[in-house]
């Protein structure tokens, strides 16, 4: 007798597998642009002045001053980005750790409270794609 059960590595494309695979790309496909927008922003400034978004705390520790380490953060975030388009099932624990450290960075400069709250939705969206990964995304 053979088990109804699909193993969680193949998924099936059944009809009510559909809004997990649906959602598994949703997820990738936003964690896959955004950093990599954000990232490139960092060096054009566009969205907004990036270098005003470091807390002092971080700025202390990382060599330069606050316009290169925003440099760097952007290059972090193509990588992420790109790591999440790649191996979803890594990156999205990359975009997770990366998130925490944002709100970290947030609430160390005080002021921004919505911003992190907003970015801690955003924690919680990559953390549910790190953990549907393993069921929709290829090794």
């Amino acid at each position: 007798m053979t088990s109804s059960i699909a193993h969680p590595q193949t998924p099936t494309t059944t009809r009510t597998d559909r809004p997990g695979q649906e959602a598994f790309w949703i997820l990738r496909t936003a964690f896959t642009v955004a950093p990599i927008l954000f990232g490139l922003d960092k060096f054009a400034n566009v969205m907004t002045n990036w270098p005003k978004y470091l807390a002092g705390q971080f700025n202390d520790l990382i060599p330069g001053d606050a316009h290169q380490a925003m440099l760097m953060v952007g290059v972090i975030e193509v990588v992420a980005g790109l790591l999440v388009f790649f191996r979803p099932r890594i990156g999205a624990y990359v975009v997770v750790l990366w998130l925490a450290g944002i709100i970290t960075n947030l609430l160390l400069i005080g002021g921004y409270g919505d911003v992190a709250l907003r970015d801690f939705g955003l924690l919680l969206a990559a953390l549910a794609l790190a953990r549907i990964a393993p069921a929709y995304s290829r090794r």
